[in-house]
């Protein structure tokens, strides 16, 4: 399978911890991206011109990280980090968009800046992206999610998500938020997987 992903995507992170969690990661051939290259032909296998994209063996293309990620799980037996259990299954999935939102509210913030020049960048949708990221942290810094039992999607989509604001917020999060910090630290003595897909750059 190849998977078409750049290398500070927190979508494709995701996506790798996953497969290394799983036990699949070595059945995956990455493939470097750009979405903002119209050359790149990432814009004819997802038309969205968006990544993570897991292409098959037989050349069907699976989009997008939340769709890549249970597909990998159900290639795998006796682990999944989809719980089948009504309750577990819609708090996995809940937290994961959650910590998909904190990216996706991240990330417009982030083209906001770069895509824009200064003086037609817009301060209130930046404090409108922002304020998202905040209720988001505020949330679960009242209540970091359980790490004692199995580890879901939703425990993955977060870990992300703090890793994002570390590499384009320079990790100005961990002066308020202490709890999930801690929360982090944890993940990642958990799952080494994590530092293993940090973006070097």
């Amino acid at each position: 399978m190849i998977l078409r992903s750049s290398d500070p995507s927190p979508f494709g992170r995701k996506v790798k911890i996953v497969a290394k969690i799983l036990g699949i990661y070595d059945q995956l051939t990455i493939e470097m991206s750009n979405t903002n290259d119209p050359e790149d032909t990432l814009r004819k296998q997802n038309p969205l011109g968006k990544i993570p994209i897991l292409i098959l063996d037989d050349g069907r293309k699976i989009f997008d990280s939340r769709v890549i990620c249970e597909y990998l799980d159900a290639q795998v037996d006796g682990i999944t980090l989809h719980p089948t259990e009504s309750d577990a299954r819609w708090e996995a999935l809940t937290l994961q968009a959650l910590g998909d939102g904190i990216v996706d509210a991240s990330i417009l913030q982030v083209y906001e800046h770069r895509m824009r020049p200064e003086e037609k960048r817009s301060s209130d949708w930046l404090s409108y992206q922002s304020d998202k990221v905040k209720r988001a942290l505020d949330h679960l810094e009242a209540s970091p999610p359980s790490l004692a039992g199995d580890l879901t999607i939703g425990h993955v989509a977060l870990a992300c998500a703090l890793g994002y604001l570390d590499l384009r917020f320079d990790g100005k999060w961990r002066e308020t938020y202490g709890a999930l910090v801690t929360w982090l630290d944890a993940f990642r003595a958990r799952v080494p997987a994590f530092d293993a897909t940090a973006f070097k750059g």
